[in-house]
Protein backbone atom coordinates (compact mmCIF):
# COMPACT_ATOMS: atom_id res chain seq x y z
CA UNK A 1 0.00 0.00 0.00
CA UNK A 2 1.23 3.46 -0.99
CA UNK A 3 1.85 6.29 1.70
CA UNK A 4 -0.61 7.94 0.59
CA UNK A 5 -3.22 5.23 0.08
CA UNK A 6 -1.96 4.46 4.29
CA UNK A 7 -2.33 8.26 5.46
CA UNK A 8 -5.84 7.73 3.81
CA UNK A 9 -6.64 4.55 5.56
CA UNK A 10 -5.68 6.38 8.76
CA UNK A 11 -7.79 8.79 8.65
CA UNK A 12 -10.93 6.66 8.09
CA UNK A 13 -10.07 5.20 11.54
CA UNK A 14 -9.79 8.91 13.06
CA UNK A 15 -13.28 9.95 11.09
CA UNK A 16 -15.28 8.74 14.67
CA UNK A 17 -13.23 11.79 16.41
CA UNK A 18 -13.27 14.66 14.20
CA UNK A 19 -13.13 17.17 17.25
CA UNK A 20 -10.37 18.58 19.40
CA UNK A 21 -10.31 19.40 22.68
CA UNK A 22 -11.50 22.95 22.09
CA UNK A 23 -15.06 21.21 20.49
CA UNK A 24 -14.24 22.63 17.36
CA UNK A 25 -13.72 20.76 14.01
CA UNK A 26 -10.67 20.45 12.61
CA UNK A 27 -9.69 22.70 9.18
CA UNK A 28 -7.84 19.54 8.02
CA UNK A 29 -9.13 17.89 4.99
CA UNK A 30 -11.82 15.00 5.97
CA UNK A 31 -11.37 11.70 4.47
CA UNK A 32 -14.40 12.09 2.07
CA UNK A 33 -12.30 15.34 0.73
CA UNK A 34 -9.01 13.61 0.41
CA UNK A 35 -10.78 10.94 -1.38
CA UNK A 36 -12.47 13.65 -3.84
CA UNK A 37 -8.92 15.29 -4.74
CA UNK A 38 -8.07 11.65 -5.67
CA UNK A 39 -11.13 11.19 -7.99
CA UNK A 40 -10.85 14.75 -9.21
CA UNK A 41 -7.46 14.09 -10.22
CA UNK A 42 -7.92 10.85 -11.87
CA UNK A 43 -10.80 12.41 -14.01
CA UNK A 44 -8.98 15.22 -15.00
CA UNK A 45 -5.95 13.26 -16.00
CA UNK A 46 -8.15 10.78 -18.04
CA UNK A 47 -7.70 7.85 -15.85
CA UNK A 48 -10.93 7.96 -15.38
CA UNK A 49 -13.15 8.25 -19.03
CA UNK A 50 -16.38 10.10 -19.02
CA UNK A 51 -19.14 7.84 -18.96
CA UNK A 52 -17.19 5.54 -16.83
CA UNK A 53 -18.73 4.12 -13.06
CA UNK A 54 -17.41 4.49 -10.19
CA UNK A 55 -17.42 1.32 -8.37
CA UNK A 56 -17.67 2.21 -4.54
CA UNK A 57 -16.55 -1.54 -3.34
CA UNK A 58 -13.21 -1.13 -5.57
CA UNK A 59 -12.61 2.07 -4.60
CA UNK A 60 -13.30 1.47 -0.95
CA UNK A 61 -10.45 -1.83 -0.98
CA UNK A 62 -8.32 0.59 -2.93
CA UNK A 63 -7.80 2.92 -0.58
CA UNK A 64 -8.27 0.84 2.45
CA UNK A 65 -11.11 2.51 4.00
CA UNK A 66 -15.06 1.91 4.81
CA UNK A 67 -17.41 2.76 2.16
CA UNK A 68 -19.14 5.92 4.03
CA UNK A 69 -16.74 8.05 2.55
CA UNK A 70 -16.38 7.29 -0.57
CA UNK A 71 -20.09 7.82 -0.77
CA UNK A 72 -19.37 11.40 0.64
CA UNK A 73 -17.01 11.97 -1.75
CA UNK A 74 -19.13 10.90 -4.93
CA UNK A 75 -21.60 13.35 -3.35
CA UNK A 76 -18.48 16.23 -3.40
CA UNK A 77 -17.56 15.47 -6.92
CA UNK A 78 -21.10 15.23 -8.12
CA UNK A 79 -21.81 18.77 -6.54
CA UNK A 80 -18.41 20.12 -8.54
CA UNK A 81 -20.32 18.74 -11.88
CA UNK A 82 -17.79 16.04 -12.16
CA UNK A 83 -19.99 12.96 -11.40
CA UNK A 84 -23.35 11.78 -11.91
CA UNK A 85 -25.34 9.76 -8.98
CA UNK A 86 -28.03 7.78 -10.91
CA UNK A 87 -28.91 5.80 -7.77
CA UNK A 88 -29.04 2.33 -7.87
CA UNK A 89 -26.51 2.60 -10.87
CA UNK A 90 -24.14 4.86 -8.33
CA UNK A 91 -21.76 7.24 -9.77
CA UNK A 92 -21.00 7.81 -13.03
CA UNK A 93 -17.86 10.06 -14.67
CA UNK A 94 -20.01 13.24 -16.23
CA UNK A 95 -20.44 12.86 -19.91
CA UNK A 96 -21.05 16.66 -21.32
CA UNK A 97 -22.44 17.41 -24.56
CA UNK A 98 -20.70 18.95 -27.52
CA UNK A 99 -23.38 22.13 -27.06
CA UNK A 100 -22.82 21.91 -23.66
CA UNK A 101 -18.90 22.00 -23.87
CA UNK A 102 -18.79 24.79 -26.36
CA UNK A 103 -20.00 27.19 -24.07
CA UNK A 104 -18.53 26.00 -20.99
CA UNK A 105 -15.41 26.69 -23.06
CA UNK A 106 -16.59 29.83 -23.77
CA UNK A 107 -17.15 31.06 -19.71
CA UNK A 108 -13.39 29.20 -19.69
CA UNK A 109 -11.88 31.70 -21.89
CA UNK A 110 -13.45 34.96 -20.28
CA UNK A 111 -12.15 33.81 -16.37
CA UNK A 112 -8.73 32.86 -18.16
CA UNK A 113 -8.59 35.82 -20.13
CA UNK A 114 -9.57 37.94 -16.95
CA UNK A 115 -6.95 36.35 -15.08
CA UNK A 116 -4.46 37.32 -17.68
CA UNK A 117 -6.05 40.60 -17.52
CA UNK A 118 -5.02 41.07 -13.79
CA UNK A 119 -1.80 39.54 -14.37
CA UNK A 120 -0.92 42.06 -16.63
CA UNK A 121 -0.98 44.36 -13.70
CA UNK A 122 -0.11 42.46 -11.10
CA UNK A 123 2.42 40.04 -11.75
CA UNK A 124 5.62 40.41 -9.90
CA UNK A 125 8.68 40.03 -11.12
CA UNK A 126 9.53 36.50 -9.89
CA UNK A 127 6.03 35.61 -11.24
CA UNK A 128 7.01 36.72 -14.63
CA UNK A 129 10.14 34.86 -14.41
CA UNK A 130 8.18 31.45 -13.19
CA UNK A 131 5.77 32.16 -16.20
CA UNK A 132 8.48 32.43 -19.04
CA UNK A 133 10.70 29.36 -17.23
CA UNK A 134 7.62 27.11 -17.50
CA UNK A 135 7.19 28.16 -21.03
CA UNK A 136 10.79 27.41 -21.98
CA UNK A 137 10.09 23.75 -20.30
CA UNK A 138 6.85 23.38 -22.65
CA UNK A 139 8.95 24.25 -25.79
CA UNK A 140 11.29 21.72 -24.79
CA UNK A 141 8.45 19.13 -23.87
CA UNK A 142 7.08 19.63 -27.17
CA UNK A 143 10.09 17.81 -29.07
CA UNK A 144 9.66 14.76 -27.13
CA UNK A 145 6.27 14.28 -28.86
CA UNK A 146 4.80 13.67 -25.45
CA UNK A 147 1.35 15.01 -25.22
CA UNK A 148 -0.25 13.31 -22.22
CA UNK A 149 3.97 15.39 -20.69
CA UNK A 150 3.07 18.66 -22.64
CA UNK A 151 -0.95 18.73 -21.41
CA UNK A 152 1.08 18.43 -17.39
CA UNK A 153 3.41 20.84 -18.08
CA UNK A 154 0.71 23.25 -20.28
CA UNK A 155 -1.59 23.12 -16.70
CA UNK A 156 1.59 24.47 -14.72
CA UNK A 157 1.19 27.33 -17.63
CA UNK A 158 -1.99 28.22 -16.68
CA UNK A 159 -1.74 27.62 -12.60
CA UNK A 160 0.99 29.95 -12.96
CA UNK A 161 -1.12 32.40 -14.54
CA UNK A 162 -3.83 32.08 -11.78
CA UNK A 163 -1.49 32.36 -9.21
CA UNK A 164 -0.48 36.01 -10.91
CA UNK A 165 -3.17 37.44 -11.16
CA UNK A 166 -3.68 37.74 -7.26
CA UNK A 167 -7.03 36.92 -6.92
CA UNK A 168 -7.75 33.60 -5.36
CA UNK A 169 -11.85 33.36 -5.66
CA UNK A 170 -11.28 33.68 -9.29
CA UNK A 171 -8.20 31.44 -9.56
CA UNK A 172 -10.59 28.80 -7.43
CA UNK A 173 -13.17 28.84 -9.85
CA UNK A 174 -11.24 29.22 -12.99
CA UNK A 175 -9.70 25.66 -11.91
CA UNK A 176 -12.77 23.94 -10.95
CA UNK A 177 -14.56 24.98 -14.61
CA UNK A 178 -11.23 23.34 -16.09
CA UNK A 179 -11.04 20.43 -14.31
CA UNK A 180 -15.01 19.78 -15.46
CA UNK A 181 -13.60 19.73 -19.04
CA UNK A 182 -10.16 18.07 -18.43
CA UNK A 183 -10.60 15.31 -20.08
CA UNK A 184 -11.61 16.55 -23.54
CA UNK A 185 -8.97 19.93 -22.99
CA UNK A 186 -6.88 16.62 -22.86
CA UNK A 187 -8.28 15.80 -26.65
CA UNK A 188 -8.09 18.50 -28.04
CA UNK A 189 -3.97 18.62 -27.31
CA UNK A 190 -3.66 15.49 -29.61
CA UNK A 191 -5.08 17.00 -32.62
CA UNK A 192 -1.99 17.75 -35.13
CA UNK A 193 -1.40 21.48 -34.91
CA UNK A 194 -2.65 21.96 -31.43
CA UNK A 195 0.97 22.13 -29.68
CA UNK A 196 2.29 24.54 -32.23
CA UNK A 197 -0.57 26.45 -31.61
CA UNK A 198 -0.10 26.32 -27.97
CA UNK A 199 3.67 27.67 -28.08
CA UNK A 200 2.60 30.32 -30.22
CA UNK A 201 -0.43 31.21 -28.46
CA UNK A 202 1.31 31.30 -24.92
CA UNK A 203 4.30 33.53 -26.20
CA UNK A 204 1.65 36.06 -27.30
CA UNK A 205 -0.01 35.99 -23.67
CA UNK A 206 3.04 36.35 -22.22
CA UNK A 207 4.49 39.48 -24.30
CA UNK A 208 1.44 40.92 -23.38
CA UNK A 209 1.48 40.30 -19.97
CA UNK A 210 5.26 41.57 -19.83
CA UNK A 211 3.85 45.00 -21.69
CA UNK A 212 1.60 45.40 -18.82
CA UNK A 213 -0.95 45.70 -21.92
CA UNK A 214 -4.10 43.95 -19.64
CA UNK A 215 -6.52 44.58 -22.81
CA UNK A 216 -4.07 42.78 -24.92
CA UNK A 217 -3.42 39.90 -22.70
CA UNK A 218 -6.84 39.11 -21.93
CA UNK A 219 -7.52 39.25 -25.79
CA UNK A 220 -5.03 36.83 -26.28
CA UNK A 221 -5.65 34.38 -23.47
CA UNK A 222 -9.47 34.23 -23.99
CA UNK A 223 -9.14 33.40 -27.74
CA UNK A 224 -5.86 30.77 -26.54
CA UNK A 225 -8.76 28.70 -24.42
CA UNK A 226 -12.25 29.95 -26.61
CA UNK A 227 -13.59 27.67 -29.15
CA UNK A 228 -13.16 29.47 -32.39
CA UNK A 229 -12.38 29.07 -35.81
CA UNK A 230 -9.74 26.10 -36.53
CA UNK A 231 -9.67 25.65 -32.79
CA UNK A 232 -13.94 24.58 -32.97
CA UNK A 233 -13.18 22.19 -36.00
CA UNK A 234 -10.55 20.26 -33.66
CA UNK A 235 -12.79 20.40 -30.69
CA UNK A 236 -15.71 18.84 -32.53
CA UNK A 237 -13.49 16.39 -34.54
CA UNK A 238 -11.70 15.09 -31.39
CA UNK A 239 -15.40 15.01 -29.82
CA UNK A 240 -16.63 12.79 -32.56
Amino acid sequence: MSARMSSIRAQDDAECAPFGQDGLRSAAPTLAEKLRGELETAIAAGRLEPGSRLDEQEIAARYGVSRTPVREAFRLLAASGLVELRGRQGAVVRSIGAHALIEMFQVMAEMEGLCARLAARRITPAQMDKLRAIHEKLEQVATLKDIDLFYDVNQEFHEALYEASANAFLADQTRRLRNQVAAYRRRVTRMPTRISDTLREHAEVIAAIADHDAERAHKAMRDHVNLLGDNLLDFLAAFG
